[in-house]
């Protein structure tokens, strides 16, 4: 199964900083595909020096926890540092505990046995350096809205961590309405790039990964508006959106 879970190409260069990031702190909330709101969502972003920390977490009505904190360094191009992700609750068929250091290559999982103790389990990877778990939504507020199709790497947390591709391509343009206003929108596809064989494993698993759909305000200040997709690239499809937000008729 190692072989079949094997990155099938290069990856791209890392994104180009257009938009300095700022401290941030905004609201979410999380909606099923039958439209019940299911989680509260605070986002938080800390800038110091050419470093961000932003950290995302959804509770969830059942109990459920979703929690990813995310570094990256934002000089001349965004790089990923470190990201750590956290799925637990019945909201989840499977929990996942998840981390990632590039710079030392050290991807670190654990799992909870039978009797309820917690093993950590640790390998070291040569990472692509345009890896982009936990920041794909920084990359697309630099990327232009007539931008072509390009891919970026992500470390999926199957097997312990395994290389896939995401290929992200701009598919329209929109209106989003903010607090009363206005905004256009460019809305893009993020799709996981599966061989068959891998495809098949991560059904087996339970961690099949669907496209996601981004819509990304814009202007000066653009903005993460609405993202309909799985949490974190496995679970149920939710949308997650920014509070008060909504498609103008």
């Amino acid at each position: 199964m190692a072989v079949f879970l094997r990155a099938t190409s290069a990856f791209a260069e890392p994104i180009p900083v257009r938009h300095i990031q700022r401290p941030l702190h905004r609201f979410m909330v999380a909606r099923s595909e039958d439209g019940k709101t299911i989680a509260s969502g605070e986002f938080t972003q800390v800038v110091e020096g050419s470093q961000v920390s932003m950290r995302l977490t959804y509770r969830f009505v059942d109990g459920s926890v979703d929690d990813e904190e995310t570094t990256y360094n934002q000089s001349g191009t965004f790089r990923l540092v470190r990201n750590h992700h956290i799925q637990k609750g019945p909201f989840f068929a499977k929990p996942v505990d998840f981390t990632v250091e590039v710079p030392t290559g050290t991807v670190t999982f654990r799992t909870t046995d039978k009797h309820g103790r917690n093993h950590d389990y640790t390998r070291h990877m040569t990472l692509p350096a345009d890896l982009a778990d936990g920041m794909v939504g920084t990359l697309l507020l630099n990327v232009p809205r007539n931008t072509a199709p390009f891919r970026v790497g992500m470390l999926a947390p199957v097997g312990g961590g395994r290389l896939v591709e995401l290929e992200i391509s701009p598919q329209s343009d929109q209106t989003v309405q903010l607090a009363g206003q206005t905004f256009p929108a460019t809305v893009f596809r993020v799709h996981p790039v599966l061989g068959s064989f891998v495809s098949l494993f991560a059904r087996m698993i339970g961690l099949q990964p669907k496209d996601v759909t981004v819509w990304i305000l814009e202007g000066e200040d653009p903005a993460v508006a609405v993202v309909v997709g799985q949490l974190g690239g496995y679970g149920p499809v939710v949308s997650s959106d920014l509070v008060g937000t909504d498609f103008a008729r």
